[in-house]
This record gives C-alpha cells, structure tokens and sequence, in this order.
C-alpha cells in the first residue's frame, strides 16, 4: 500500500505546476500525513501555504483555488492555512515540528 507521502511525491510535478501558477512561495504538509497518526480512510491532507504577495490575483482567490485544486489533485478533503493565520504558540509549534517541505519556489 503506497503511503501518503509517496503519493505526495508522485504528484510532485502537478503540485509544483500548481503552485507556480499560483503565485506559491512554499507550501508545507503537517499534521497527521507527517506522522504515524495517518489513516488513509478518514485523514484529510493539512497544509501550511506562503503566497508571493506581488503575484497576479488576489490571495484570497489564489487561496481558494489552490484548497479545490489540492483537494482535487489528492482525492481528499484539505484543510489549508497560512502561516499568518496561526496564533497559537502551541499550535505553531507543532506546526514546525511536523512540517514536511511539498513546494519552496
């Protein structure tokens, strides 16, 4: 059975394509795919996304196509945040402690 981690990879390429036309600067995995919590049945993909603020459309639109075109790519619900959206401390950090890199531009 191919781990999600290996599926994410396989889907390097789209992923990469995606992202690049989306004004990308990095996007990270976290959460349960990272670790041994994954279960293929009932986890969704939890991303931690950096915009480029100068790129063409706004971040709000870019973010929205970017949470349907993963949750499209991956076959599986997303739940998809930015790193300024996080304030919790104790979340941040487990945040950055199980980020995995997907795309750095």
């Amino acid at each position: 059975m191919q781990s999600i981690l290996d599926e994410i990879d396989s889907k390097r390429s789209a992923t990469a394509t995606l992202c690049e036309r989306l004004g990308v600067r990095s996007l990270a995995l976290f959460g349960s795919a990272t670790g041994p919590d994954w279960n293929a049945d009932t986890s969704d993909l939890d991303f931690l996304v950096e915009f480029e603020p100068t790129a063409e459309g706004s971040i709000a639109d870019r973010y929205l196509h970017l949470a349907e075109a993963l949750e499209s790519l991956f076959g599986r619900p997303v739940d998809l945040i930015t790193s300024a959206s996080i304030r919790n401390p104790y979340f941040r950090r487990s945040v950055e402690l199980s980020r995995t890199v997907v795309y750095a531009a």
